[in-house]
């Protein structure tokens, strides 16, 4: 057997690929187990987006290999939507680049901007997946606290005083995963006027703007941010297309050309049908998101109705398609309460430890899961409390 790449040193497996591969196999034994882990949309793309893909298979040329930087018809959507819901103007020849995820993106990214020993301001708690791309790369992250006493949102005096030698770059995330914390252009424009003083590329990942959130914004619209932040945004929560595998960074275009140096060397383009079927859902009107949002808003009241049960607190304010719940003081670790949940209960929510430290106290339910199914769940962890109390 040959010696690994040192990288894989420090580069675990994803949590959620070990646990669902646990989830598997208790489902495999005939346990039904309620999944309020991943936010995985178990909805359906509007029938419109299904037609169109339906329909792009019997174009010519639709299952040769395509353009390196996507259809430009798409990129056109892709800049129309920005300009409609964000105000953002984006030149579609050049200041748009579709990915296939925005997962892909982060990764594009930190290999087109960073050298080993680099650094990166990452937030805690924050995407996971935002450490893991700077263990591959060699780069270091420099964490950066985002506490419910300050609305998950960065303490200004901290991080001015942090030593910010050879760092790079810095992920931000709002509406804020796994928080629900909104932000703002306010907010948006501090983060410019950091990056601008500090001289940082800010990295905006954006995907839920539209899921319970009244004020959909893009970092793009502060003043000045086309100079120093790019943002990734993504069909996948928005328009129930997770499994597509459609996502896009956009800025200027001296950014968008790195990147895609890098992407051009790491894939042959996005499949022809699912690129007219995002044209088409790019194309959906405010009707999409208010019939999507009314689901949401009743999966939530339920939700939070069990996150209550378990003991725990919940900002009910918070967007997003996830419940972020504190747990109660002097309960058990959150990975113990949820190992505990999946082997009693059959419910699987996610521990908060995964996100950073200052999730240790905190759980996260998602909301792509029916009503009934939640209602199963609150039937389950009731009949638990009353076995253990008559125990």
């Amino acid at each position: 057997m040959i010696d690994l790449a040192n990288r894989l040193q420090k580069t675990q497996e994803y949590y959620f690929s070990i646990k669902l591969r646990e989830v598997a196999n208790m489902i495999a034994e005939g346990k039904k187990v309620i999944n309020l882990g991943i936010g995985s949309p178990d909805l359906d793309p509007h029938p419109s987006v299904i037609q169109a893909i339906n329909a792009a298979m019997h174009e010519p040329k639709a299952h040769q290999y395509q353009s390196y930087q996507g259809l430009l018809e798409m990129r056109q959507a892709m800049a129309q939507f920005y300009k409609k819901y964000y105000q953002v103007t984006l030149d579609p020849t050049c200041e748009i680049l579709p990915l296939m995820g925005s997962k892909e993106g982060i990764m594009h990214i930190v290999l087109a901007f960073l050298n080993p020993g680099d650094k990166v301001l990452v937030p805690n708690p924050g995407y996971p997946t935002y450490q893991s791309v700077l263990n591959i790369v060699g780069a270091e992250a420099v964490y950066y606290d985002l506490t419910a006493e300050n609305n998950w949102e960065p303490d200004w005096q901290v991080l001015n005083e942090l030593d910010l030698t050879n760092v790079k770059l810095m992920f931000t995330n709002y509406p804020h995963m796994p928080t629900g914390a909104p932000g703002s252009k306010a907010l948006y424009q501090k983060i410019v006027d950091f990056a601008k003083h500090k001289q940082i590329l800010v990295v905006n990942d954006n995907p839920y703007s539209f899921i319970l959130n009244d004020n959909p914004t893009s970092i793009l619209d502060a003043e000045g941010a086309k100079e120093v932040a790019i943002e990734l945004n993504s069909l996948s929560k928005s328009f129930n297309m997770s499994g597509w595998r459609v996502g896009m960074v956009v800025g200027a275009k001296y950014y968008m050309d790195a990147i895609l140096k890098i992407k051009s060397n790491m894939d042959s383009g996005m499949f022809y049908g699912i690129q007219k079927g995002a044209i088409k859902a790019l194309q959906l009107d405010n009707n999409w998101f208010n019939s999507l949002n009314e689901i949401y808003k009743k999966r939530k009241i339920k939700i939070v109705e069990l996150a209550n049960l378990l003991g725990c607190k919940v900002d009910e304010n918070s967007v997003g398609m996830f419940v972020w719940a504190k747990l109660p003081e002097g309960s058990r670790s959150a990975t113990e309460i949820i190992d505990y949940q999946l082997q009693h209960n059959h419910i699987f929510i996610t521990p908060g430890s995964i996100f950073g430290s200052n999730g240790n106290n905190y759980i996260r339910f998602s909301l792509c899961l029916s009503e009934n199914l939640i209602n199963e769940a609150i039937m389950r962890v009731k009949q638990n409390q009353i076995l253990n109390k008559i125990n």
